[in-house]
C-alpha cells in the first residue's frame, strides 16, 4: 500500500499502525516491569515503563498539535524513535541482570527495532502531498 495513500486514512493517533504495535508492546513491558525485583521498582522497572510508554504518549501528543503545525508533529516522531532506541537498552539491561531471558531480549530489541524503523518512515512521509 502507498505510504501517503494510508497516511490518509488517519483520522486520529490510534489509526496509526506504529501507535497500535507500540501500545501493545507497552502493555507487555508493563507487566515485565512489575516482576522485576522489588530493588528495581524504582529504577529500572520504572524507566521501563516510562520509555514505552512515552512512545504511545509523544505519537498521540504529537498528532494533536498536527493540524497547527507538521513540523511539531514530526518533532513528536523523533521523541518516539529516541525512545524505541532507549528501550533497547533497558531491555538489554534486564537480560545482562538475568531478569529476562535471551529470547526475550533478542525478541524486543527487534520489535523496538521495527518500530523505530517505522517511526521514521512516518517522520519521512508526514506532510507530503499525494
Amino acid at each position: 500500500m502507498n505510504n501517503i495513500k494510508h497516511l490518509k486514512q488517519i483520522k486520529s493517533f490510534e489509526d496509526m499502525a506504529v501507535f497500535q504495535k507500540s501500545y501493545k508492546l507497552s502493555l507487555e513491558v508493563h507487566r515485565i516491569s512489575l516482576k522485576l525485583p522489588k530493588e528495581e521498582q524504582y529504577g529500572l522497572a520504572d524507566q521501563l515503563r516510562r520509555a514505552s510508554k512515552s512512545i504511545c504518549a509523544n505519537l498521540a501528543e504529537g498528532y494533536g498539535k498536527q493540524n497547527i503545525s507538521v513540523v511539531e508533529f514530526k518533532r513528536f516522531i523523533l521523541m518516539s524513535m529516541g525512545s524505541s532506541d532507549e528501550m533497547r537498552v533497558w531491555m538489554r539491561y534486564c537480560y545482562d541482570l538475568g531478569y529476562i531471558t535471551k529470547e526475550q531480549w533478542e525478541r524486543y530489541s527487534e520489535e523496538y527495532k521495527h518500530v523505530a524503523k517505522m517511526l521514521n518512515s512516518l517522520h519521512r512521509e508526514w506532510g507530503k502531498s499525494p
